[in-house]
């Protein structure tokens, strides 16, 4: 037993120092992806638990939380690799492909006023108090004000002055990312115009549930 209980202690120990180890690297590494020394110390950590954990079963019938499996370092080798290429966009990427997700979606206004009421107190809330605010002169301005406070999220346009009504979303394979610059600032259509090679994948029709449908659903039994 007592040589048992000295390869137990041996197989700790080597889980201690893999755990400083990692650590060390994880440091060194300073939040860098794929780090090649944070993957193998990860390897050796996780493959010195398994085998303590092991060993402790084998001695004692106990086994540690860490639920882990044995990895091959070879192998843990080749699948880092490969994923450093894939992010690359090198050969071991099998699908070097930028993906353009485009969405439309239309509202109604129940009251200008009301809209740019709304608008207005974004715009106030954006600028320091003692900063003098022009007003919100048009809907359009009004609904751009909304969007530009919510970060460009379309869910800034959840309001109750603006009624949904039917969008949709479309997902489009295209050959190369959208560049900005190719286009004026006054061209609205261009930037989401299919170019030549883009394929569509799919398309996601949107219609609002509104709270007046939910009313006449609740008063039908099914």
């Amino acid at each position: 037993m007592s040589d048992q209980n000295a390869e137990l202690d041996a197989a700790l120990e080597r889980v201690v120092e893999a755990a400083r180890a990692h650590l060390a690297a994880v440091k060194a590494a300073a939040g860098r992806i794929d780090d090649d020394d944070v993957w193998q110390a990860y390897v050796d950590l996780n493959n010195a638990s398994f085998a303590y954990d092991e060993k402790l079963l084998d001695a004692f019938g106990e086994v540690t939380p860490w639920d882990v499996e044995s990895i091959d370092p070879d192998e843990a080798d080749q699948r880092f690799l490969a994923g450093e290429a894939g992010a690359d966009g090198g050969a071991g990427d099998a699908y070097p492909q930028v993906i353009s997700v485009r969405q439309r979606r239309d509202y109604r206004v129940p009251s200008v006023s009301a809209l740019l009421r709304v608008a207005e107190n974004a715009r106030k809330n954006a600028v320091p108090e003692d900063e003098e605010v022009g007003p919100v002169e048009s809907v359009g301005e009004a609904v751009l004000e909304l969007l530009q406070a919510g970060d460009g999220s379309l869910a800034s346009l959840d309001v109750p002055e603006l009624e949904p009504l039917d969008g949709l979303l479309t997902v489009t394979e295209v050959e190369a990312p959208l560049d900005l610059e190719a286009f004026d600032d006054a061209d609205g259509s261009g930037p989401f115009a299919p170019a030549e090679g883009d394929q569509l994948v799919g398309r996601l029709d949107e219609h609002p549930f509104l709270p007046d449908e939910e009313d006449d659903h609740a008063g039908h039994n099914h």
